[in-house]
């Protein structure tokens, strides 16, 4: 039988090291894809998740259960990313991670792949509220309410923001005389 995240966790806020370990073997993947579609490196993805796990034993000492722990990690990761983008001074590489995953996972033919390769340059033209909307949506298959609270920002926004994804999308392929 599977304990669920919220027992592993109260064991690891008392300090098991076992209840610990497997929360972190059940999070890491997501945490390491979450960084990783953020920032766009592989190598700077692994350091931030380890800054996380390193620092989650601490973190987790304020966790409520206010909120899903996964939707609290998501929280954590975001942030550290966000933080590791506003000392690199730049938020340019913030998507690459996410858009090559996502060619890579939905390319199954020739057709497919080139209409991914104009999605990922078009999704390099969002603004980064926007990319961090859609890594979560989309990415991470995230209900609108599920990516609100790992932002820290309304369901309303969240939904805004998806409906500004589609206009740019939209408008982006209109201008290349994709559609009329």
């Amino acid at each position: 039988m599977k304990t669920d995240d919220l027992e592993l966790v109260k064991a690891a806020q008392l300090g098991d090291r076992i209840a610990f370990s497997s929360l972190l073997e059940r999070h890491y993947d997501r945490m390491y894809r979450i960084a990783y579609r953020m920032l766009g490196n592989a190598v700077e993805a692994e350091d931030i998740v380890q800054d996380v796990c390193l620092a989650l034993p601490q973190k987790l000492q304020h966790f409520r259960a206010e909120a899903a722990f996964t939707t609290w990690l998501h929280r954590v990761v975001i942030n550290a990313g966000r933080d590791r983008l506003r000392k690199a001074g730049t938020y340019d590489r913030a998507t690459q991670g996410w858009v090559e995953i996502e060619i890579m996972r939905r390319a199954e033919t020739a057709e497919a792949q080139e209409g991914q390769d104009w999605l990922a340059c078009a999704l390099e033209q969002l603004p980064h509220s926007l990319r961090e909307t859609v890594v979560l949506v989309i990415g991470e298959e995230q209900t609108h309410a599920a990516a609100a609270e790992a932002l820290e920002i309304s369901e309303g926004t969240v939904s805004w923001r998806m409906s500004e994804v589609k206009k740019t999308l939209t408008d982006i392929a209109k201008q290349e005389g994709m559609i009329e």
